[in-house]
């Protein structure tokens, strides 16, 4: 890296060399403007309005208009200024690190010590750690007087420049600040999504999307040539167009975003448990329909029963009629019958007796009941 400033840290009467340095810097790919039709290179001339010639920048200076007057400010007389002169980035206050706006920062750099001996450097940054506050300090730089914090990160302090009271808009909008009701299970559900993506800051899990799409975009065109498909080059499909898939066209209450999120994010965090998840639903949506059936079949049980009981009685009232006398054999033949009957319908029901094994039974029915005539038609003969 090289220095772009240097200058001292004064605070009090204590005095540390240092030496500035950018702390970041641009990922972005670097484009220029062509020209559409043969590919040449677009370029800007700084041209005079009044000359009309092509000017270098060792010739511009300065200017300030305000609608009547204009005032040239050449280069020597804007070094001229005291602040501009000023190599010094002086301390006015320690305050707190939460009382610092982060909206108010804007960049950052990273300070050297630039004297033989760290130990006031390192004396500072101590100080600032151990105290946990954060310097708020002015300095000037490129023409500017500026206003900045210094704070420490991995051992190193920190410069970061900040925006002047002034320069923050105010947020006027009506509509924030307006009177909604939130329900009480509506404020459960988002403390529950925030507890869900609540984890541990990973920078480096985070990266540009389409700063990368672009590398690649540049070099399948360096390999293809005009003759790029793009949609093959990012495996897109047809599908992705129309949508996500979930009706992301249609308007769903605050509610029941919260409960598809969380119920999303709990699905995504479960991995390779959400299979067997998937199978538990299933086992419990076929124990829902063996519900169901069960249901159906006791419904088909409940018709046969009344089924028997209706043919029991007609039954019963044949055999009264050829029977004058109700003997104990005779008016046990009803409930013999219902017995079998009900205990067909409960076999059939349940899905275990087969078709001949239900002949059977009325085989053996018929059986009983010409026994049961033969023994009454007998008694009736001896009387």
């Amino acid at each position: 890296m090289r220095a772009i400033w240097s200058g001292t840290v004064s605070f009090g009467l204590v005095s540390v060399p240092v030496k500035l340095y950018s702390a970041t810097e641009s990922h972005d790919v670097d484009l220029h403007q062509v020209h559409d039709a043969d590919g040449g290179r677009i370029r800007y001339q700084r041209r005079c309005e009044v000359c009309g010639k092509t000017v270098d920048y060792a010739h511009i200076d300065k200017a300030y208009d305000d609608g009547e007057d204009t005032v040239v400010l050449s280069d020597e007389e804007l070094e001229s200024l005291p602040a501009e002169a000023d190599k010094e980035i002086e301390v006015v206050q320690f305050v707190p690190d939460e009382q610092i706006d982060p909206m108010t920062f804007e960049k950052s750099y990273y300070l050297e010590p630039a004297a033989k001996s760290a130990k006031a450097y390192i004396l500072l940054r101590r100080t600032l750690e151990e105290t946990a506050r954060t310097a708020v300090v002015t300095f000037a730089l490129r023409s500017r007087t500026r206003l900045a914090a210094l704070r420490v990160r991995d051992d190193v302090i920190v410069l970061q420049t900040m925006l002047w009271a002034d320069e923050v808009r105010d947020a006027d909008f009506d509509a924030a600040s307006a009177e909604v009701r939130i329900s009480k299970r509506e404020m459960e559900m988002s403390r529950a999504l925030v507890e869900q993506f609540s984890e541990d800051y990973e920078p480096e899990r985070f990266v540009d999307e389409y700063q990368e799409e672009l590398r690649t975009l540049i070099d399948e065109k360096l390999d293809q040539g005009d003759a790029l498909d793009t949609d093959a080059t990012f495996g897109r499909t047809d599908d992705e167009d129309g949508g996500d898939g979930e009706g992301g066209g249609d308007v769903i209450d605050l509610m029941e975003a919260l409960k598809r999120s969380v119920e999303k994010h709990r699905g995504s965090q479960t991995g390779g448990s959400q299979a067997g998840g998937s199978q538990a639903g299933g086992s419990q949506a076929g124990t829902a329909g063996s519900g169901a059936s069960a249901k159906g079949s006791k419904s088909g049980t409940a018709k046969k029963g009344s089924k028997s009981k209706k043919k029991n009685s007609d039954s019963a009232k044949t055999s009264a009629k050829k029977s004058p006398q109700k003997g104990s054999k005779s008016g046990r033949k009803p409930a013999s019958k219902k017995k079998s009957s009900g205990a067909k319908s409960s076999k059939s029901a349940s899905g275990t007796k087969t078709s001949s094994s239900a002949k059977t039974s009325k085989a053996s029915t018929a059986s009983k009941k010409s026994s049961s005539s033969k023994k009454s038609g007998g008694r009736k003969k001896s009387a």
